[in-house]
């Protein structure tokens, strides 16, 4: 690794491993403030649906700082290049307070994006060529995406909107490369990931479900419709808001809910993990811990991959 750019640690893992208790712990041994890489936490008023356990942030009496949640509104559509945005600002902010950065998360690709430093710049919407590519088939301009990077996930091509966007940004990309050049890494990502059995997850995964549905999670989608956020909005967002949001307006029915909320949870944390294994065949070292070890074992654990690399 090298000695000349300051380490930049993660905490990564699937979704119930404990990695943000587990953040905050490190970081208050530090003297770290948390980036927060989590696609869903930016929003504010999305609280129990998207896992913000903001307690866990309370070490010994103390806040741990944290950055890059509660700051969108919602309803609005976040994305990579705005998350990338709002990550760089807080990271040079971190920095300039002589603070330590850490950074916590389970969304990969916002992970990757900021362990590889894509160097994102705001690529300008391209109307006529958005014009020309509706009047032409899906499969038709995902063969041509596929001529300018290799698909490694399905993200870019869930929706024909997307493809379109993702193929405006490879044109772009391709007839202004200086753009990707001018630029150079700050600091050196040293990754962490929290591991724990398909059953430990499963399990996991089904208590904090229970608890977040006893502290109102149901409440705060009705109240998130009554504050006028569209129905459609929180099915895109997924998981928990597109299933209690499907409840609540009479779709299903409270049983199939909560069958269909816990299934859906599962297979997105295998996700995670299928996303995590591809880092690490694109070149990304993980270092992985045991997630069910007590606390302050896998707190230990962290520190001894860390220590060595900070000043």
């Amino acid at each position: 690794m090298s000695e000349e750019k300051p380490i930049l640690p993660f905490i990564i893992g699937p979704t119930a491993t404990g990695k943000t208790r587990l953040a905050a712990l490190v970081a208050a041994e530090i003297d770290a403030e948390i980036l927060c890489a989590d696609s869903r936490q930016v929003y504010r008023k999305m609280n129990l649906g998207t896992g913000k356990d903001y307690d866990d942030y309370i070490v010994d009496g103390r806040q741990v700082p944290y950055h890059l949640m509660d700051i969108a509104d919602a309803g609005e559509k976040f994305n990579l290049f705005k998350f990338y945005d709002a990550f760089q600002t807080a990271y040079k902010d971190v920095v300039n307070r002589g603070k330590q950065p850490l950074v916590c998360g389970g969304t990969g690709m916002y992970v990757e994006a900021i362990i590889k430093d894509y160097n994102m710049h705001k690529v300008p919407e391209d109307t006529a060529f958005r014009q020309a590519c509706e009047l032409r088939e899906f499969d038709d301009l995902v063969e041509e995406l596929k001529t300018y990077k290799t698909l490694h996930n399905t993200t870019d091509i869930d929706s024909k909107k997307r493809v379109i966007r993702a193929l405006e940004i490879a044109r772009y990309e391709a007839a202004h490369p200086a753009e990707k050049q001018e630029h150079t890494c700050p600091y050196t990502p040293l990754t962490i990931g929290v591991m724990v059995s398909r059953d430990e997850r499963r399990n996991r995964i089904a208590q904090r479900f229970q608890k977040r549905l006893s502290e109102g999670m149901t409440s705060e989608v009705e109240q998130l419709l009554k504050d006028g956020v569209p129905a459609e909005t929180l099915i895109y967002y997924g998981l928990e808001y597109k299933y209690l949001t499907l409840y609540v307006t009479g779709k299903i029915t409270k049983s199939e809910m909560e069958e269909q909320l816990f299934t859906a949870i599962c297979q997105f944390a295998k996700r995670q993990m299928t996303w995590f294994r591809g880092m690490e065949r694109r070149g990304i070292h993980i270092h992985w811990i045991d997630g069910e070890l007590p606390m302050e074992e896998r707190k230990d654990n962290v520190l001894k991959i860390i220590s060595p690399y900070l000043k």
